[in-house]
């Protein structure tokens, strides 16, 4: 009966003494929608407006695992811009982290990295330290949305102006290589 009683006491100690099961962390970014969803255990929790890369500096698309969290973090690429409560997913150095330029997000921002507003990223931040990086899977797919592709293309200031005033019937196939309309008002037969 003792050596019962001790292999209960040894089970229940072990019991007490394990780690508690943390919860699967599905974080799904959508560059077309620049959205973020996170679900816990297959469910999902938040769903936020987020800020991926604009021309040029493209967010990478994929399924990928954190390799470093850094709850305080200056970028210094980007001098020193500040990156709270990051989630670094690439060895490059692309993260999700919280920013002030809250009034950009829901559209493309970024240098490459996901942005999200500091308190959202606080939440997720804390939510993928709890759960640990092996038990947090990071998916980006999408496309950046129409414009962005454009070097200094919609949204920049840029004009375009040039692609829209072409004049066939001034320049083109339909001049006479003078830049003079050759339409039919000025074809005269004495």
């Amino acid at each position: 009966m003792r050596g019962l009683a001790r292999t209960a006491i040894a089970l229940l100690g072990a019991i007490a003494l394990a780690p508690a099961a943390s919860a699967d962390v599905s974080i799904t970014v959508d560059k077309t929608a620049q959205r973020m969803s996170v679900s816990v255990d297959g469910e999902e929790r938040y769903s936020w407006p987020v800020s991926t890369g604009t021309a040029g500096y493209a967010t990478p698309t994929g399924a990928f695992t954190p390799v470093r969290l850094a709850r305080e973090h200056y970028s210094r690429e980007w001098d020193n811009a500040p990156m709270p409560h990051s989630i670094f997913f690439t060895p490059d150095g692309h993260a999700i982290h919280g920013s002030p330029a809250t009034g950009r997000l829901g559209m493309p921002a970024s240098h490459g990295c996901v942005r999200l507003s500091p308190a959202h990223a606080s939440t997720l931040f804390d939510l993928v330290q709890a759960a640990g990086p092996d038990r947090t899977r990071i998916e980006v797919t999408g496309v950046e949305p129409i414009g962005t592709g454009l070097a200094g293309g919609y949204g920049t200031g840029r004009s375009f102006r040039g692609l829209t005033n072409f004049d066939p019937m001034a320049a083109g196939i339909m001049s006479d290589g003078r830049g003079t309309r050759q339409g039919p008002e000025l074809r005269r037969h004495p």
